[in-house]
């Protein structure tokens, strides 16, 4: 078959290969990015889909608006501004995740040989996402402080990127947190150079003492000018249920009128029935007990994970603690003659059935081969300690 060219500039995911060795007995994984299916709120979920399917069968089985059911895009907006961002539901479109969200900045924004600022590293599948549609991707170092805005913004200046991407808010997979000065800043290189800037936040609720700053969306009304080259992807797939596939975009309405035209081409709407369920749950105010849940546990397996890495592993590895979000990014050292290629090390790590994601596949260009991804959202407190002891022997 003779496939269309596009599909030349992406490949199979690392991380999903890798998932196909997770298959063995006794493995324990860091690998995934996936919330724990244990933190659900499986009862409220069961209540808002029969309280639906019993109160409104028809409209939530039936064909429904591309832009998005009207209740939830109402309980979306609500929602944001609990978290200081003022939008109109009129003013975003309800996606099948925030994934959909991305793949529509793509198709409505990208053409071949655009360029596009990322961080370095950042999220796979959107590297992946955007180079499909022909993205010449360039990266953007960061710190445990988000990114380094003063080399942004000479990237920027440089290149006249078509837009920039950024996970503010505990990275994946790095777990940084972008400060509030950076983010200002940032907001305000968007309006000065007239480029637009994607603000992913999947995981901004999954703090464990502290909120994050606010949002570039929160921030973006004390920066004059800036809503206008600013997009927000959203999602409840971490703090609710990713089988739901419940995301939502945010964006100029010129930008938000092309994406949900190109979503009428793709599935021409979100399920209604996931819609509805979710609308209806964020009216029976469980959400903030079910977050405080999830950020406690998180919290602890964190807080583990760390104690054990430099127990088990010492000045091998190097890492940042994360103040939210799943993951942690380290880097070996080489400390002592130990391995410092995460690739190897991950063969071996598979030997003793542990399993993390080697960091190269993160970088859009000139990966760093000696890092890695953890995930402490899905293994409990023993596995963890478990697990890193075998990472132990591993090295």
């Amino acid at each position: 078959m003779q496939f269309a060219d596009r599909l030349n500039n992406v490949e199979t995911s690392a991380i999903r290969e890798l998932f196909k060795l997770l298959g063995k007995p006794g493995i324990i994984s860091f690998a995934g990015g996936f919330p724990d299916p244990a933190m659900f709120d499986v009862e409220g979920i069961r209540e808002s889909t029969d309280a639906v399917l019993k109160n409104t069968p028809g409209p939530v089985l039936q064909y429904g608006a591309t832009e998005g059911y009207q209740p939830l895009r109402e309980g979306i907006s609500t929602h944001m501004a609990g978290k200081g961002a003022t939008v109109a539901p009129e003013g975003l479109i309800v996606t099948t995740g925030s994934q959909q969200a991305l793949d529509l900045i793509g198709k409505t924004m990208i053409s071949p040989g655009d360029k596009v600022i990322m961080e370095a590293p950042t999220f796979l599948a959107t590297i992946q996402c955007f180079r499909l549609y022909g993205a010449q991707v360039i990266g953007a170092p960061i710190d445990a402080h988000g990114v380094d805005v003063d080399k942004l913004e000479a990237l920027i200046e440089e290149h006249k990127p078509k837009l920039v991407y950024l996970i503010p808010s505990f990275g994946n997979p790095s777990g940084a947190m972008l400060s509030l000065e950076r983010r200002k800043r940032i907001l305000e290189i968007a309006v000065r150079t007239r480029t637009l800037v994607v603000e992913d936040d999947p995981y901004g609720e999954l703090f464990f003492d502290q909120a994050p700053p606010p949002s570039l969306l929160a921030l973006s009304d004390s920066v004059p000018g800036s809503r206008a080259w600013l997009a927000h992807c959203g999602s409840f797939s971490k703090v609710l249920s990713p089988g739901l596939r419940v995301g939502w975009l945010i964006a100029p309405a010129e930008l938000l009128a092309k994406a949900t035209m190109c979503k009428q081409f793709s599935d021409a709407h979100t399920s209604n029935l996931t819609q509805a369920t979710a609308a209806h749950y964020l009216t029976l105010n469980r959400l903030p007990a079910a977050l405080a849940t999830v950020r406690a546990t998180y919290a602890e397996r964190a807080r583990v994970m760390a104690e054990s890495l430099q127990r088990e592993l010492g000045d091998a590895i190097a890492f940042e603690r994360p103040r939210g979000g799943m993951f942690f990014w380290a880097r070996l050292t080489g400390a002592n003659g130990k391995e410092h290629h995460a690739g190897e090390f991950a063969k071996r790590a598979i030997d003793k059935l542990v399993a993390f994601v080697p960091g190269a596949p993160f970088y859009a260009h000139d990966p760093d081969w000696s890092t890695l991804r953890l995930s402490f959202a899905t293994a409990d407190v023993a596995k963890i300690e478990e697990g890193i002891g075998r990472l132990g022997q591993a090295l």
